[in-house]
């Protein structure tokens, strides 16, 4: 592959560049403002609305379902263009973006598309993910989530946990159990929910960090409407599938952290100097470090890089935008307790008002969440290992058994 924008790429670039110059500034959150949730909601709705109006809004939705019509690699030029602002892109909007419209745009019905799909690509609507559950996290065709249909739609109960920005959304995805009696993967139905919907119970859920953007959601007896739901009864599984795909080949695509880590050790004094007076560049050890990050972002970047273009030729990466994923979460974490060693006994403890090292410490606690979250290292392993290597599969005890038998 050449890496290099082609002729059509660098002009695009250039016109996403000037964009965002006139525009993005006066959008950007930096770490010192201190944002409650639902100022940081109201300001990614904002930002997601500018987008829509300067036309980077759906970039590769087609513009029948109202979207740009662009390339995969059109995305990711806006994408890196983007990274370069503090801008608020949190799961609020971003699960609306990466996960909801891919499946409402590709399993949805004509209606469901004109209901959903221009009010989130505008930010009127946000998003979260009702899929994980107590029993059902890497398994999550394990869950328990029950829908019965009745009348002329369907009563769920359930509870699901982990999801995130559920207190302040307006919509979400939910996979649920219809056919118990059928094999755990064959049995289940996609819908969207009205986050106000009777029986919907949101709870935060206070992390290591202080923060509870993850929440526990039980659903007690919710009714809902045959017409929200998406894709055939039992097609639940495939409408999952799309959802994870876009999850993992969205995982990192715009996140360059290696210049942040540079500014850093840069910033970081240093003893290893003659004078004692440099900075952290000046030590062997850690320009061996910070080399090794460049070369596994390098390496992360030109992978999806690779993968966009196949998906640009619809050719389907299958497993393969698991390696993205995989990649990444194991990079992010490196990089980040990088970044506290070069901070040095600072990180551990910061000043009341040193903003930058607070978000870092964020940052780096966060970062375990990635190997866990849309799919865990080790099942990414055993699926690349099956699906892309063509490995002996693993053995699995409930495979063709049904569930209400397990």
């Amino acid at each position: 592959m050449d890496f290099n924008d082609t002729p059509e790429e660098a002009a695009y670039r250039a016109r996403a560049r000037a964009w965002l110059a006139d525009h993005a500034p006066a959008h950007e959150v930096h770490g010192a403002e201190g944002l409650d949730d639902a100022e940081q909601v109201r300001r990614g709705r904002a930002w997601q609305r500018a987008l829509y109006d300067g036309g980077f809004a759906g970039i590769t939705l087609p513009k029948k379902l109202g979207g740009q019509g662009g390339t995969a690699l059109q995305a990711v030029i806006f994408a890196e263009e983007e990274a370069r602002y503090a801008l608020p892109k949190g799961p609020y909007i971003g699960i609306g973006l990466g996960m909801a419209l891919p499946v409402i745009g590709r399993h949805g019905n004509d209606e469901q598309r004109a209901r959903f799909l221009e009010a989130t690509l505008k930010g009127e609507i946000t998003w979260c993910q009702l899929f994980s559950e107590p029993s059902a996290g890497s398994d999550l065709a394990n869950l328990r989530t029950k829908a019965v249909r009745q009348g002329g739609g369907y009563v769920v109960n359930g509870q699901k946990v982990w999801s995130s920005w559920a207190h302040l959304t307006d919509w979400g995805i939910l996979v649920t159990r219809t056919d118990p009696s059928v094999p755990k993967h064959k049995g289940l139905t996609f819908f969207v929910v009205d986050m106000r919907s009777p029986g919907i119970e949101v709870r935060p859920i206070r992390q290591i960090s202080g923060a509870s953007d993850f929440n526990e959601t039980f659903l007690t007896d919710v009714v809902i409407p045959d017409s929200d739901r998406i894709g055939a009864e039992g097609e639940g599984w495939a409408c999952c599938m799309t959802v994870l795909m876009g999850e993992r080949m969205g995982t990192g695509a715009a996140r360059n952290g290696l210049e942040q880590l540079i500014a850093l050790a840069r910033q970081t004094r240093s003893g290893s100097s003659a004078s004692g007076l440099g900075n952290a560049l000046d030590d062997g050890g850690a320009r061996l470090a910070l080399a090794t990050a460049l070369a596994e972002e390098r390496g992360g970047k030109y992978l999806g890089a690779r993968l966009r273009t196949m998906m640009s030729r619809n050719e389907d990466p299958g497993a393969m935008a698991g390696m993205i994923k995989l990649s990444y979460a194991g990079r992010q974490q490196r990089a980040l307790g990088l970044a506290m060693e070069l901070r040095g006994y600072g990180a551990i403890a910061a000043d009341d008002g040193d903003a930058a090292v607070k978000a870092l410490q964020y940052d780096y606690i966060w970062s375990a969440v990635m190997r866990i979250a849309g799919g865990a290292d080790e099942v990414l392993r055993n699926q690349i290992a099956e699906r892309v290597l063509s490995m002996p599969s693993e053995i699995r005890a409930d495979k063709n058994v049904p569930f209400d038998q397990l």
